[in-house]
């Protein structure tokens, strides 16, 4: 996507602060992609149906992140709210990544990029069905795949605990090498 290469370009030239922005859920039902086992054994993974944690962040392909949690479902309001005190902390443009989600296509959300554009903060939206362009689907992941240990699902407690310790860390000990090239469609 053209578009999307020259805020990039932008970006690599320290023109301005290019995020990407999404949310994901952490819940005790755990995070299995795919496994294998030998034909007699016999591997299980404790889990529950049960308590969720859900996450919108913003990250950069140098690691800086921001992030805001609930226990709630997030709604359009919740996104405002964080990209609007976002807004206030920005120093130079930046431009946020953003899919199509209902969340972020309310039009709460619409009527906002204009203060939000008098703060030099714009929002920048990916063409449907793009996830492979929005970095952070790799923070999201990285931290259920391997940060986040099997023995963290054992209660809601600790799941949680460990969650805000990697959302606290990431930028800092934890970081991901994100590929200066983006992926074209």
């Amino acid at each position: 996507m053209e578009e999307l290469q020259l805020l990039e370009q932008r970006y690599n030239n320290e023109e301005i602060d290019l995020y990407y922005g999404d949310e994901t859920q952490i819940s005790e039902e755990g995070y299995v992609p795919y496994g294998w086992q030998f034909k007699d054994e016999n591997i299980s993974i404790k889990s529950a149906n049960g308590k969720r944690i859900n996450c919108f962040g913003m990250i950069t392909r140098d690691n800086q992140f921001e992030f805001a949690t609930t226990y709630e479902t997030i709604n359009s309001d919740f996104v405002i709210e964080k990209v609007d005190a976002f807004s206030k902390r920005i120093k130079r443009h930046t431009v946020i990544v953003l899919d199509n989600a209902k969340v972020h296509q309310s039009k709460k959300l619409k009527a906002m990029q204009t203060i939000w554009a008098k703060r030099q903060l714009f929002i920048f939206y990916l063409p449907p069905y793009s996830p492979h362009l929005n970095i952070i689907e790799r923070l999201w992941k990285e931290m259920k795949a391997r940060w986040i240990q099997v023995k963290d699902y054992e209660n809601d407690d600790q799941l949680f605990y460990t969650t805000y310790l990697i959302l606290n860390t990431i930028g800092k000990d934890l970081r991901i090498n994100f590929k200066k090239k983006i992926i074209t469609i």
